[in-house]
């Protein structure tokens, strides 16, 4: 395995040295300004309850945390690089009660029923198992009414989804309708995607 593919390997669960390079670089550049461009297509209010699913390196939780500077955010990961990660960008909040970070997995929400306003997925649901099944486990967590947010950086409409899961072991990359069907079996509503066409972005929004 090349010195790419060992790299790009890690970011379904990333461990050890490039676990933290590939961890480092969520939290800038282009993962920044897609996650910007996904969350320009929801609006919370100032005391939300907000749980971001496959959290990184914590750019993301710092984001929604200023967009309900009266709530709160807990994130989950699987991967404990990335939950350090994003414990240290948000060590502040934690500190103040408003942030809470835990290892984890989708497939097994240690969450109630009803407890989130939002919940986001940010460049993740490409390696969750079962999809509609973890689906259901976001709905449950969600409260009535309540906002499910996908963002990819890969729309699945380009030869770019073959190239990335030669590369990375497990992803699968969704089309738009794909993602309508798995969540409208998983009980959602008002299903709406949008499509960036310059950079081939995907953000999807679904109510409970």
């Amino acid at each position: 395995m090349g010195l790419l593919s060992k790299i790009f390997s890690n970011a379904r669960k990333p461990e050890g040295f490039f676990g933290r390079i590939i961890v480092n670089g969520m939290n800038g550049g282009s993962h920044a300004r897609m996650a910007k461009w996904g969350l320009s297509f929801i609006s919370l209010h100032e005391d939300a309850n907000v749980l971001d699913v496959g959290c990184g390196g914590g750019g993301n939780i710092a984001r929604l945390l200023k967009s309900c500077p009266n709530g709160s955010v807990k994130g989950i990961d699987y991967s404990p690089v990335s939950v350090k990660k994003s414990q240290n960008v948000n060590a502040k909040a934690i500190a103040d009660g408003r942030c809470h970070v835990q290892e984890g997995s989708v497939a097994a929400l240690p969450y109630t029923d009803n407890e989130f306003d939002l919940v986001t997925a940010f460049e993740t649901v490409y390696f969750w198992p079962e999809i509609e099944k973890c689906f259901k486990g976001v709905r449950r967590v969600m409260k009535e009414g309540g906002c499910f947010l996908i963002v990819n950086e890969d729309d699945g409409l380009t030869d770019n989804n073959e190239k990335w899961e030669k590369l990375i072991e497990g992803m699968h990359t969704y089309t738009p309708d794909e993602l309508r069907t798995h969540l409208t079996n998983a009980g959602f509503r008002d299903i709406v995607v949008n499509l960036n066409g310059q950079h081939h972005w995907l953000c999807a929004t679904a109510k409970k």
